[in-house]
């Protein structure tokens, strides 16, 4: 892609997902991710509506008439994209790749994260680190981080999510939010990704084209695993073979939200070839009902 293309496309997200920010995600996305702790704001009359919980009795009782203690949330969490950028990220079949998507998804909570007084850090994994941008503050770090999405091709096709959940639990050193994007073709991370939303708050994204669920009847078909290489010649207008297929594939999804359920780790899958607004929309309010039952 040339550059005057990539600086197209980024401009091109920064304003839809601007946009998207300011009617809607900034408040979800406060509500959904509370800041560390609490810092002293003021004492103040007791008025209508204030919770008696904030009562300060020994200055009530100084004063003569109920108190209350305020204090304000303080913020500056440090958020962490990590971002597969295997081969398999750069395979679609309809007008988005899934690193396309992965970049308006990145680029939209970026944004809420420093709407939201939050710093923002990158790591792109294949089967190695290929790249860290430490978290830090500013327009300009979001469009890097959207920029580095884009444009950053990887020698290596294979991934290895282990790999990214332990870089990110050995570089933070304190309480973070964890956002993995990939389509998640890969085994053996699952005791890593525990252990990390342990002390994280870890979001997963799951980044998926609808043929790699729903083979069509094609005819005979030459098919390459994009990340071992690996070819095989498959005959599609066998129905057999298509009902196979897709049972297979949608077992796969059903094993992996069990997984990631038992990990407590909200998962989201994301389609190619579907206007994802809704459903993250959706994803993030369940989300914030489910962290104010408790």
């Amino acid at each position: 892609m040339e550059a005057s293309e990539i600086l197209k496309k980024i401009r091109k997200i920064e304003i839809t997902t601007r946009a998207l920010v300011n009617e809607v995600f900034s408040g979800e996305y406060h509500s959904m991710f509370k800041g560390h702790g609490l810092e002293f704001a003021e004492v103040r009359e007791y008025q209508e509506g204030d919770s008696y919980k904030e009562i300060d009795w020994m200055v009530t009782a100084r004063m003569g008439k109920p108190h209350i203690k305020k204090f304000n949330e303080t913020r500056e969490l440090n958020v962490f994209f990590l971002v597969d950028k295997s081969a398999s990220s750069l395979y679609g079949t309809y007008n988005n790749i899934k690193s396309d998507i992965i970049a308006e998804i990145t680029a939209l909570l970026s944004f809420s994260a420093l709407s939201n007084n939050d710093k923002v850090g990158l790591i792109l994994f294949s089967d190695q680190i290929e790249q860290y941008s430490p978290p830090r503050k500013g327009k300009r770090n979001a469009l890097k981080i959207l920029r580095d999405i884009l444009y950053y091709k990887s020698d290596n096709k294979g991934t290895k999510i282990e790999k990214a959940t332990e870089f990110v639990w050995k570089i933070s050193k304190k309480r973070s939010i964890i956002f993995i994007i990939s389509d998640f073709y890969d085994e053996g991370y699952e005791h890593s990704l525990r252990i990390l939303s342990r002390k994280h708050d870890v979001v997963a994204f799951r980044i998926v084209d609808p043929s790699e669920i729903t083979i069509p009847d094609a005819g005979i078909m030459h098919m390459q695993d994009p990340e071992t290489g690996k070819k095989i010649t498959v005959n599609t207008s066998s129905k057999r073979f298509r009902e196979n297929f897709h049972s297979y594939m949608n077992q796969q999804s059903l094993d992996l939200e069990k997984n990631f359920k038992k990990m407590k780790i909200d998962l989201l899958t994301i389609k190619t070839n579907e206007d994802y607004i809704p459903n993250l929309i959706k994803f993030f309010k369940n989300r914030v009902k489910r962290i104010r039952k408790g």
